[in-house]
C-alpha cells in the first residue's frame, strides 16, 4: 500500500525532472565528418534498415484481433486497406485505386488495382476485402474492434450473432470492384477504411493454419512489407514485399521493431545508434534531452487523450458518481502537464481531443482554481461516504511503463494529498493488463489511452457504446447509446456535432473515465531519417521513409 510515502515519492520525481545525470551525448557525427546525406543532402546510405523502438511486445499481428498503438505501427507495413491516410492529403487511394459514392451517400464502389498483390504473389482482389470484412465482424472472430464497421449495413445484427456473416453489406461484384453499403450516409466512413479493422486477410492461409496463421513463414500480407521473423520480447523484423504494387517507390529494405517498455533503455540504446526512432521519450529526462538532443526531438500534434478508466460495474464505483468526480476534481492537471510530462501536453477537462469539425466540450470547472476544485473533491468524498478516517483505499493498473507508473505515482499522490486515497499501483506486461481491463473481475482503477483511428470525434465516444468490446469501464447509459446512434446517421454536420457534444458531457456528467491530458507525439528521430513527418494520427510507414548516407 502506498501512503506518507507518495509525497516522499513525488518530490523524488519531480527532482529526476530535473534532467539525467549521465554524461553528455553520444557521437553524433557522420563517417569521416561528412554531411549526412552526402554533399546534396539527399545521398543514401548503402544499407537501407531502419531501427525502430515499439513500446511493447505485439498482441497479435492478426489485423482483426489486436488494438494497441505496438501493433497498428506494425500492421500499416504489413498491410493496406481501400484507403490510406495521408499527413497532407488526408484520405488518398490505397489498395483501391479509386471509388464513387452514391448520391445518396450510402453506397461506395471500390476499384481495385489491378497490379494489387500478396506478399507471395498472389492477386489482391475485391473478394478478399469482402472476406476480411466479413471476417472482421463475425463474432468467432472475437474482435474487439468491430464496432467500427458498424456503419455498414446489418454489421450490428451480424456482430450481435443474429445475422450470418454472409448478410454484410459487402460484396465482391468482380476482381476488381468491391461494394460495401452502408445503414445511412457516414461522413467519416473512408477513414475506417484505414483501419486495421476493414484490412484484408489472405483466405488461404487463415483457412491452413486456424489461429496461428499471423506468424514467420505463414503470414501472407498486402501491404509494402512482409513478415520475416519474429523473436518474443526480442525484436520483429520486416522485409520489403516484392510484390507491392508500388514497391518500386519505396526505399527501406528492412525494419526491425523492438518492443522496449522502458523508455530509459530505450533512450540508451537510441544514443548507442542501435535505434534510429523511439517509441517515445522518458518523462524525468526531458530536459536533458532538450539540452543534448534537442535536434532529434520531434514533438507535434498527436489525437489522443491520455485517461483514467473506472470500474463501474462493481464497487466502489458502482452506482457512486459522487465519488468518480472527487477523484477527478482531485487531480491537478497543470501541475502534472507542467512538472510531469512536460513536453507540450494539454490539460484535459473534456474527454474528445480537438478533432475536425468539432468543438470541445469545457465543463464548469475547468475554470475553476485548484483550492476550489479541491474543496469541492473533499465535498463529494464525504457525500461518497469516505473521509480521512475511513479512506477509500483503490488500486491502479497500468501495463508495464515507466512513464506509465510516473503518473500513476503523482495521481495517487495527488489523491493522498486531497483526498487520504490509500492507493496500490499494479502493474501488468502489456498482453496480461489488456485480459485484466477486458474482464473487469480485478479492476478498480486502469491508465488507459486512446488515439483517433480517424480524426472524428465519434472515434473516440463510439469506446463508450455498451456495445463496444472496448467498454473496459462497462458504462452502460442508453440515453448516451441512442444520441450516438443518431450522430452515426446524421448528415448534417453542425447537426452531428451537436449530438456528440450531448453524448460527451454525459461522460463528464457521469465519468466512467477521468480525463487526464491530450497527447503530443513525442520521439527521438535520427537525422539520417529522411522523409519523416509529423501526422495527427502518427501514421509513421515504413515505405515513406529512406535512410541517409551517415
Amino acid at each position: 500500500m502506498l501512503r506518507a510515502v507518495f509525497l516522499y515519492a513525488l518530490a523524488a520525481l519531480l527532482v529526476l525532472l530535473a534532467g539525467c545525470t549521465d554524461a553528455g551525448p553520444a557521437g553524433r557525427e557522420a563517417a569521416g565528418n561528412a554531411p549526412i546525406g552526402g554533399p546534396s543532402g539527399t545521398e543514401l546510405a548503402e544499407r537501407q534498415v531502419l531501427h525502430r523502438g515499439n513500446g511493447a511486445e505485439p498482441q497479435s499481428l492478426d489485423p482483426h484481433k489486436s488494438e494497441g498503438v505496438p501493433e497498428s505501427n506494425l500492421q500499416r507495413d504489413l498491410y493496406e486497406g481501400l484507403t490510406i491516410d495521408d499527413p497532407e492529403l488526408g484520405v488518398v487511394p490505397g489498395a483501391a485505386e479509386s471509388w464513387e459514392i452514391s448520391p445518396d451517400g450510402t453506397v461506395y464502389t471500390f476499384r481495385m488495382r489491378a497490379n494489387g498483390r500478396w506478399s507471395n504473389g498472389d492477386p489482391v482482389t475485391a473478394h478478399d476485402f469482402a472476406y476480411g470484412l466479413r471476417r472482421s465482424v463475425d463474432p468467432a472472430t472475437l474482435s474487439n474492434y468491430s464496432i467500427m464497421l458498424r456503419p455498414i449495413l446489418n454489421a450490428e445484427k451480424v456482430i450481435a450473432g443474429e445475422l450470418p456473416p454472409e448478410a454484410l453489406g459487402v460484396r465482391a461484384i468482380d476482381d476488381l470492384t468491391l461494394e460495401v453499403t452502408l445503414e445511412a450516409p457516414t461522413p467519416y466512413f473512408l477513414g475506417v477504411l484505414n483501419h486495421s479493422a476493414s484490412y484484408p486477410v489472405h483466405r488461404g492461409t487463415v483457412e491452413k493454419y486456424g489461429d496461428r496463421w499471423a506468424r514467420p513463414d505463414r503470414l501472407v500480407s498486402n501491404g509494402a512489407y512482409r513478415l520475416k521473423d519474429w523473436v518474443m520480447q526480442s525484436h520483429i523484423v520486416l522485409e520489403r514485399n516484392p510484390y507491392y504494387w508500388d514497391n518500386e517507390n519505396t526505399t527501406i529494405e528492412e525494419v526491425w521493431f523492438y518492443p522496449i517498455e522502458n523508455q530509459s533503455i530505450e533512450l540508451q540504446r537510441y544514443r548507442a545508434d542501435a535505434l534510429d526512432m523511439t517509441y517515445e521519450l522518458p518523462f524525468r529526462q526531458l530536459a536533458w534531452l532538450r539540452e543534448n538532443l534537442a535536434d532529434d526531438i520531434r514533438i507535434s500534434e498527436y489525437l489522443g487523450i491520455y485517461y483514467f478508466g473506472l470500474n463501474v460495474t462493481r464497487p466502489p464505483f458502482q452506482d457512486n458518481v459522487a465519488l468518480r468526480r472527487a477523484l477527478n476534481l482531485a487531480i491537478d492537471r497543470e501541475l502534472l502537464t507542467r512538472q510531469v510530462t512536460n513536453a507540450g501536453e494539454i490539460p484535459a477537462y473534456g474527454y474528445v481531443p480537438a478533432a475536425a469539425y468539432y468543438e470541445q466540450v469545457v465543463p464548469e470547472w475547468a475554470d475553476w482554481t485548484q483550492e476550489e476544485r479541491l474543496a469541492e473533491a473533499r465535498r463529494l468524498y464525504e457525500e461518497a461516504g469516505y473521509s480521512p478516517d475511513e479512506p477509500l483505499t483503490v488500486q491502479i493498473l497500468y501495463n508495464t511503463h515507466e512513464n506509465h507508473r510516473t503518473i500513476a505515482v503523482a495521481i495517487a499522490s495527488m489523491w493522498q494529498d486531497a483526498l487520504g486515497i490509500e492507493t496500490e499501483l499494479v502493474n501488468q506486461e502489456w498482453k496480461v493488463y489488456l485480459e485484466t481491463r477486458r474482464t473487469k473481475q480485478d479492476t478498480q482503477v486502469f491508465r488507459a489511452g486512446w488515439i483517433g483511428d480517424y480524426n472524428d470525434a465519434y472515434n473516440f465516444l463510439e469506446i463508450l457504446h455498451s456495445e463496444s468490446g472496448l467498454n473496459d469501464p462497462g458504462w452502460n447509459n442508453p440515453r448516451y447509446d441512442a444520441l450516438l446512434e443518431a450522430a452515426s446517421r446524421e448528415i448534417d454536420l453542425e447537426r452531428r456535432a451537436q449530438l456528440m457534444h450531448q453524448a460527451e458531457q454525459l461522460v463528464l456528467e457521469e465519468l466512467p473515465v477521468i480525463p487526464v491530458y491530450f497527447y503530443v507525439t513525442k520521439r527521438l528521430v535520427k537525422p539520417w531519417v529522411g522523409n519523416y513527418r509529423p501526422h495527427v494520427l502518427d501514421h509513421v510507414q515504413t515505405k515513406d521513409l529512406k535512410i541517409l548516407k551517415h
